[in-house]
């Protein structure tokens, strides 16, 4: 390990690089359980993402081929991985618009809370090339998304989500 020479650094250097290093030994493990535990905080619904939705979309193999939508529904808070959940995908490709039953289908994630599904390629819609997602059942809180493509050139993207359990009316009486 090497250590350098601050006698050859002007004041302001030597100073700013002690800072550093005192920062550095602020990181510890409870900051990095921290910064894990926010990782899983329960996803919220994104403006338009509710846009065009339609309940119990039925489930589907593939809505055509060139885009995958891919990602993994973790439980809010213990960041489990939810298996046997219902996820609803629906977005504007080159066979039509969102509207199109053709551009909506459901999948449901395998037992770690993985989901994938192939689409047509995605078109912008508005001007902006974005697909749409939610979880609508009895068992979390509903969430309803609207991930932007960086491109229109894309021919993927990942979401990852949370979900957070239905409150228990119950409890509060």
């Amino acid at each position: 390990m090497s250590i350098a020479r601050t006698d050859r650094l002007p004041p302001l250097l030597s100073g700013l690089g002690g800072l550093l290093l005192g920062l550095a030994a602020l990181t510890s493990p409870a900051a990095a359980q921290t910064a894990g535990a926010a990782e899983c905080a329960a996803t919220e619904t994104m403006r338009g993402g509710k846009n065009n939705f339609v309940a119990d979309a039925p489930l589907v193999d593939n809505l055509g081929k060139g885009f995958v939508v891919s990602g993994t529904v973790r439980k809010a808070g213990s960041c489990e991985g939810l298996g046997n959940v219902r996820v609803q995908i629906w977005a504007s490709t080159e066979r039509g618009g969102e509207g199109e039953a053709s551009n909506r289908g459901s999948v449901m994630t395998a037992a770690d809370g993985t989901y994938r599904l192939e689409t047509s390629p995605i078109v912008p819609n508005f001007g902006q090339a974005h697909i749409h997602m939610s979880y609508d059942d009895e068992a979390f809180e509903p969430v309803f998304l609207r991930p932007l493509l960086k491109s229109r050139e894309d021919t993927s993207i990942a979401v990852d989500f949370n979900l957070a359990p239905v409150a228990d009316d119950a409890a509060g009486s």
